[in-house]
């Protein structure tokens, strides 16, 4: 059965005076689905998040959320919507609960038992009475999360979401979008830096590069589009790797991350693999692991946009 489109992106342009930033940009949100939006700094993701939040207009094209016209039927369509751009305004004289109570009278439909339910669900019951100038920038950015879901917006837009928060906070944050996604049926918009967590926890990446869409599919397709026929060989340490390289006679690698700094990354036929295990042990230089490469999404990323940075 297919899923709803929740929100909709069509034919998008924007200009700031004579300079084109977005363009001719299109594409869908399905129920119960986390898309990753990537780009290089300035290519255009901010700009278009401010447009599908109304903070900016729209020069041309339509944005539609729950076949709601953004621009014809704009309040309609925003109650639809919940997120979290840049900064988000906060009281920070004001306790975490008054600010969501100042924010729940904008929504005379939402119930004021809704906050307590959105602070358990983001872990801030305890802390709910002290001011949020006391609070730590993850626990400001997880007010600011319960903030967003406080009308239970079908159609949820965050920006860098993750900023602030140590790793057991990122955890529980990959752990709630997935539930409101997968089992409650939300659709979820997440721009980030982190590609590591966009593909843990996105269905889907769209990526694009100087206002202009340049992908538009699954991750796990995306990966395996671009995979390489990779094997990982991992030592010791980074001493025996540079033996190795001098055995093997190896001047050029694949790019490697910090985490394998003690491994060769080698583009090898598997029927080489046993003359290569051979050498390194006739050498006595220990083999800790011997491997297929598995692709990242951070490598595919770098790989389709040449990991430059446009200017917006």
């Amino acid at each position: 059965m297919e899923k709803e489109v929740y929100l909709s992106v069509n034919n998008l342009y924007k200009f700031f005076g004579e300079k084109e930033v977005i363009h001719d940009l299109s594409f869908d949100i399905h129920s119960g689905e986390i898309l990753g939006f990537l780009g290089p700094n300035g290519a255009g993701k901010s700009t278009t998040i401010k447009m599908i939040m109304g903070f900016l207009s729209v020069d041309h094209g339509s944005i539609t959320i729950l076949g709601k016209d953004h621009q014809k039927n704009y309040e309609a369509a925003m109650a639809e919507i919940g997120g979290i751009v840049e900064n988000p305004e906060m009281y920070f004289n004001l306790s975490g609960r008054l600010n969501l109570e100042m924010y729940r009278r904008l929504h005379p439909n939402v119930p004021i038992s809704r906050i307590d339910e959105v602070l358990k669900l983001l872990h801030l019951e305890k802390r709910a009475n002290e001011k949020v100038k006391n609070y730590s920038l993850g626990m400001k950015q997880r007010i600011c999360i319960a903030q967003a879901l406080l009308h239970k917006p079908k159609v949820l837009i965050l920006d860098e979401p993750t900023n602030g928060l140590d790793p057991s906070g990122i955890l529980e944050l990959r752990d709630l979008l997935i539930d409101l996604s997968h089992e409650k049926g939300m659709a979820i918009l997440i721009s980030s830096h982190q590609l590591s967590e966009i593909q843990k926890i996105c269905d889907r990446v769209i990526i694009i590069n100087k206002g202009i869409l340049i992908d538009n599919q699954s991750i796990n397709h995306l990966i395996k589009q671009n995979e390489k026929n990779l094997t990982s060989i991992k030592f010791v340490d980074q001493k025996t790797r540079r033996q190795a390289m001098e055995l093997l006679d190896i001047n050029s690698e694949f790019k490697l991350t910090p985490y394998q700094e003690a491994s060769l990354i080698l583009a090898i036929e598997e029927k080489q693999i046993p003359e290569i295990i051979f050498r390194l042990s006739q050498a006595h230089l220990a083999i800790l692991s011997i491997c297929p490469y598995q692709t990242n999404l951070e490598e595919v990323y770098i790989s389709v946009t040449g990991g430059g940075t446009t200017i917006e």
